[in-house]
């Protein structure tokens, strides 16, 4: 056993079911807990208001009296990982430095540089597996390499699951150690951001907003697969904010899925919430095992498409950041990303392939543009969604199949409620029109308000137009020059 041990937490603030807390308490007589506040992380946002920011905060505050509980604390640090890590370690005296693994190119550079000045100093690193059911090699095909296809990865990944995959991470043989009482949680200010609307978006930070959001969502399981796809219907978890910073535990999501029936007939609902929980590992280990995807297409010969340049792109790409496209779910769709921070999924779809499919434009700049606004916003799935919808991806849809934007919106909006919600202006435009206002004649405008390239946008496209321009952008994929 070591005489001490600190966890370093990150995309994991919670105090229960923790793989590298639990670890910790078994192996160690004294576990110090921390909290970086990375500037690597922070530095280059664009906003000072950034949600995000709040969110860690007002979480590590719930985590912080938690910990008090059980007689240890929280040390919280503002600084270089690879400085600050290593010389907390250092003060404390500490045997080993613990933490949850992570996936992304950049985190796993922070890592080896962080466990490179620990051990220069005598000081081991750990890390475990615990924002994932499984990874590294523990789902692979026969011939021993990487899925890159879905389903037969969630194929094997059930076959591979065992109960003790869902198992909680505890331990509880090791005493916490109490942070002096100096010690706290720096204000939003000290950090260099200011508050936000958070919670007056109806975002609960911490373990028990995300207790909240579960357990009203299991009363509502049974209905996921029906009503997922509907923006205007509370159909979804709502919880993946929490899954990103880590207020609720993978494995008790796996748990409560599996409790609901998603492991046996009986209840679609509970099987679709899982396989969606399948995708989250298998974009996980699409990132680690092919980190090239960052930056450019999972299949190379997509790298080849010629995207549009210039500056008719550039105010294309605008209008769509700004939900100015002329095309009501897409508009409803950016305002929402815009105003709260949160975009519902099927309308992340929908968004993605109008701006890749119908306005031609590389898909990396909507990448970013979600990148900065979602407040869930994690590499893995926004990059894996992204290449999804521009073909470029495994498994993605192919580049022929391009989203209707007005036939998306009259399946998933059909009475236009959620429309009509982000796009108050189109509040008294007939269902029948709802979702193409320009069918409207001169009168019917006037009748309702709504006069198209005043009160509303023209589209910025032709939607047929704007297909057959991108089967023939696409074309260079089948090219026999491309590799």
């Amino acid at each position: 056993m070591l005489d001490s041990i600190l966890v370093w937490f990150r995309r994991d603030l919670r105090d229960s079911d923790h793989v590298a807390l639990g670890e910790a308490l078994r192996r160690g007589r004294r576990v110090h807990c921390a909290f970086l506040f990375d500037r690597e992380i922070l530095d280059p946002l664009p906003r000072r208001d950034d949600r995000r920011v709040d969110f860690i905060r007002q979480s590590l505050l719930e985590l912080d009296t938690a910990l008090r509980r059980r007689g240890g604390g929280l040390w919280v640090r503002h600084g270089w990982a690879a400085e600050e890590i290593p010389k907390l370690a250092g003060e404390l005296g500490v045997a080993a430095v613990f933490a949850n693994r992570d996936y992304e190119p950049q985190a796993k550079r922070r890592d080896a540089a962080v466990s490179a000045a620990l051990h220069a100093g005598g000081i081991a690193f750990e890390s475990f597996k615990d924002q994932a059911i499984l990874d590294g090699d523990e789902v692979l095909t026969q011939s021993g390499r990487p899925f890159t296809v879905f389903s037969p990865y969630k194929k094997a990944w059930l076959k591979r699951l065992t109960e003790d995959d869902w198992q909680p991470g505890e331990g509880e043989i090791g005493t916490l150690a109490t942070p002096p009482g100096a010690q706290r949680v720096p204000a939003l200010a000290e950090l260099g951001f200011a508050a936000t609307d958070l919670r007056a978006l109806g975002f609960v930070p911490g373990m028990s907003g995300a207790r909240q959001l579960l357990d009203d969502f299991l009363g509502r399981i049974s209905r996921y697969r029906q009503q997922r796809d509907f923006p205007a219907l509370k159909g979804v978890s709502y919880l993946s904010i929490h899954l990103r910073f880590g207020t609720v535990s993978i494995r008790e999501l796996v748990s409560r899925a599996n409790a609901a029936g998603a492991l046996r007939a009986g209840n679609e609902g509970a099987a679709t919430w899982l396989s969606e929980l399948v995708w989250r590992d298998f974009y996980f280990m699409i990132l680690d095992r092919f980190p090239y995807v960052a930056e450019r297409a999972f299949k190379p010969a997509y790298d080849a498409v010629a995207w549009e340049q210039g500056a008719p792109a550039d105010e294309a790409f605008a209008a769509w950041c700004e939900g100015r496209t002329g095309y009501p779910l897409v508009d409803a769709a950016m305002r929402q990303l815009n105003g709260t921070g949160y975009m519902h999924n099927r309308l992340r779809m929908v968004s993605a392939s109008f701006l890749s499919k119908d306005l031609g434009i590389d898909w990396r700049r909507g990448e970013a543009y979600f990148a900065a606004r979602l407040n869930d916003f994690d590499l893995a799935a926004n990059n894996g969604g992204w290449q999804w919808a521009a073909s470029s991806g495994c498994d993605a849809q192919p580049y022929f199949r391009i989203f209707n934007p007005v036939l998306q919106s009259e399946r998933f909006d059909p009475a236009g409620k959620f429309i009509r919600r982000y796009l108050p202006e189109l509040s008294a435009v007939p269902d029948r029109f709802i979702h193409a206002p320009w069918r409207m004649s001169p009168a019917e405008q006037e009748a309702c308000g709504v006069r198209i390239g005043r009160e509303t946008p023209a589209p910025l496209v032709d939607h047929q137009q704007a297909r057959q321009l991108t089967l023939e952008r696409y074309a260079v994929v089948k090219s026999p020059a491309v590799p």
